[in-house]
């Protein structure tokens, strides 16, 4: 018989150590020969991202041992960092970025010698990085983007479509890393050859433009001796954003663009104008935050293997012919970015509302799906696991706003009669990003525990098509803040939370949309702000990294013609509204959103008399990935709500809140 107690002070067995122990995702999976590989993190090991190796009879292994750490940092971001190959004698022939140093390394993993660098170190700012690395053992080179930094400032950096050559010439001599395209744009992805060999393409934008704003298709001839010529833009532009550019097995090239509104998949055979092979109101791309993101893959046979949805996503295989698309069964409500493909198989990363993310293999033959990877299992019962809502809430001006509900809930546990939840609202990153419907034990462990959360999609999300993304131009701190509070208002207003115990909490552009909602709104009692922004006139000038170093361009406005705006919404500047409690959690080592802003945001609160922490952690970047980190910040969380909305929590420690 379930016991009463009291929202938010329910016992749960989904502690911190075990939520951090399943912070992460599998990622970044390709084919090498008969064998499935794939990126996995590590919390406890770090946080590295190890590399994973699925042999044919289905065991895994992790192919490099600590410190190893597969992880790129071109754009800060980073993207595809690793590539494999399979050879006729002593096995496959792996190409990784190790993220200690950003150096290339290759690696015989069936032999005994460990990774040699292919590419040098630079002492120049930021050195030399590399991503989405393509190995052409018949050139003998591997085709990849590099970063360059040419001065201290993180804008001082250059990118460039490279080929590193394979014997390792370049370790020592920058020299030997031979550029293929012209330096046209400040940004590119990888190239991708042609079947024949004769054609290459690859995509580039330039600031203030973020690649959901526009990019550039470039094609490119491919001489005999492996340089490009006659380079030109193809498709996109400035107002239409192409996140991925490929090419089918017979030649014909294909790309995604959202120039009808939506992110859909085209065809073409350039000049010509491109036919749309599935045109629907729904997205079959997204934003791309990482070089090398594949939302779609061709197969051999002619079909194409695509990620597509609206809100969820689903693996989809279109017949380009007769548009005909049949999505793969099963439970998953959430494709990342990542599809490889090995005959009639096609394996993705996928995740539902009762599972983690996973490697799932498609037959295209059978239809039949299974897990052949990172297979999900429950650490607790599921009963404890939160059972979501999909909902659209309406906003000002009768926007819509979409949502995901998680409402408290406990196997063992009842709440009394007359006693309404607390509710968290969740704040996206990005902020042109998504919250996917997938399960998050992080999620669980405030659920479980009675204390329900809201995940928004605020106006500027993606998933709901071009315009929905662009709400935000101009107006963020106004329109994202608005959206959260109105999905609150409204839970509170129908009776499913209670008005005096919301909080709101984000990390990143959801720590800005934190921030300024705690300066702007009344109705939240507390908020935990992790790695934020908070001073938009020191994020457009030098407080940040290259890649962002513009996009206030077009969120806040241009910083020449309104800089009285960027000072009116920057929570650092309107710190003496805020009232409420409020939690900051930071990495000391983030170059993205640096300690510097919430430091002096901190100085700002001292001595206003607003019970506040700070917690800043070593070693950590922009997105914690230590398991001892992500504990400690969990149990501050639940800490902050437990004394804000006078719950008992013996079971954590007490955060120390000051004034």
């Amino acid at each position: 018989m379930a016991a009463t107690g009291a929202y938010g002070s329910w016992p749960s067995p989904i502690d911190a150590r075990l939520t951090a122990s399943r912070d992460g995702r599998p990622d970044f999976v390709g084919v090498v020969g008969d064998e499935v590989w794939w990126t996995a993190p590590r919390p406890e090991e770090g946080g590295r991202r190890a590399l994973i190796r699925r042999r044919a009879d289905g065991t895994e292994e992790s192919v490099l041992p600590a410190p190893w750490n597969v992880r790129s940092r071109v754009v800060e971001y980073g993207g595809q960092p690793w590539a494999g190959a399979a050879r006729a004698e002593g096995g496959p022939l792996v190409v990784f970025c190790h993220v200690a140093d950003q150096r290339l390394y290759a690696v015989e993993p069936d032999g005994a010698a460990p990774p040699r660098p292919l590419t040098p170190v630079s002492a120049t700012g930021g050195g030399l990085r590399w991503v989405d690395p393509v190995i052409h053992q018949d050139r003998g080179e591997v085709w990849c983007v590099m970063e360059e930094f040419t001065g201290a400032a993180p804008t001082d950096v250059r990118r460039a479509v490279v080929a590193v050559p394979l014997d390792g010439s370049a370790a020592k001599d920058r020299r030997a890393v031979r550029e293929l395209s012209d330096g046209r744009h400040r940004f590119v992805t990888g190239p991708r050859l042609s079947p024949d060999g004769r054609q290459v393409v690859w995509i580039g934008w330039d600031h203030p433009r973020m690649p959901w704003d526009g990019t550039e298709v470039m094609l490119a001839d491919v001489a005999a001796d492996g340089t490009f010529h006659g380079a030109r833009p193809v498709h996109g532009g400035p107002e239409e954003s192409v996140p991925q550019a490929d090419w089918t097995a017979d030649g014909q090239l294909l790309h995604l663009s959202d120039r009808s509104g939506w992110w859909n998949l085209y065809r073409s055979a350039p000049p010509g104008e491109p036919t749309a092979l599935c045109p629907r109101e729904e997205e079959f791309g997204g934003p791309l935050w990482k070089i090398g993101l594949k939302w779609f893959h061709p197969l051999d046979d002619g079909l194409v293997a695509v990620v597509h949805g609206k809100g969820a996503t689903a693996l989809g295989i279109l017949d380009p012919d007769s548009g005909e698309l049949v999505d793969a069964p099963g439970p998953w409500t959430e494709w990342a970015p990542t599809l490889a493909v090995h005959g009639t198989r096609v394996i993705g990363v996928a995740a539902s509302p009762r599972s983690a993310y996973e490697i799932v293999e498609l037959d295209t033959r059978t239809g039949r799906t299974r897990v052949i990877g990172s297979a999900h299992d429950d650490p607790v019962d599921p009963a404890y696991y939160p059972e979501p809502q999909i909902r659209t809430f309406t906003g000002p001006d009768s926007r819509d706003i979409h949502a995901h509900i998680y409402p408290p809930h406990s196997p063992d546990h009842t709440p009394p009669a007359d006693e309404l939840p607390p509710y968290v609202i969740w704040a996206h990153g990005g902020p042109t990003g998504h919250a996917p419907l997938v399960l998050d034990l992080e999620i669980a462990y405030f659920t479980s525990r009675g204390i329900g959360v809201a995940e928004v999609n605020y106006g500027g999300s993606t998933g709901y098509g071009r315009e929905y993304r662009r709400r935000l131009r101009e107006q963020w701190g106004v329109v994202d803040v608005e959206d959260c509070a109105a999905v609150a208002s409204a839970l509170a207003a129908e009776g499913t939370a209670d008005p005096a115990r919301l909080a709101i909490r984000g990390g990143s552009a959801g720590g800005w949309t934190t921030a300024a909602s705690l300066t702007t709104t009344d109705v939240y009692a507390c908020g935990t702000i992790i790695y934020p922004i908070l001073d938009l006139l020191g994020w457009a000038t030098d407080e940040t990294h290259d890649f962002e170093s513009q996009y206030l361009e077009s969120l806040v406005g241009p910083l020449a013609q309104v800089p009285a705006r960027y000072r009116e919404r920057s929570p650092l500047h309107q710190s003496h509204r805020i009232q409420a409690p409020f939690l900051l959690l930071q990495g000391l080592d983030d170059v993205i959103c640096p300690p510097a802003q919430s430091e002096r945001f901190r100085a700002r609160m001292a001595g206003r008399g607003v019970p506040h922490a700070y917690i800043g952690f070593e070693g950590e970047g922009h997105g914690f990935r230590l398991a001892d980190t992500i504990v400690r910040a969990l149990e501050a969380e639940l800490s902050l709500y437990a004394q804000t909305f006078g719950i008992h929590r013996p079971d954590v420690p007490p955060l120390e809140l000051t004034k």
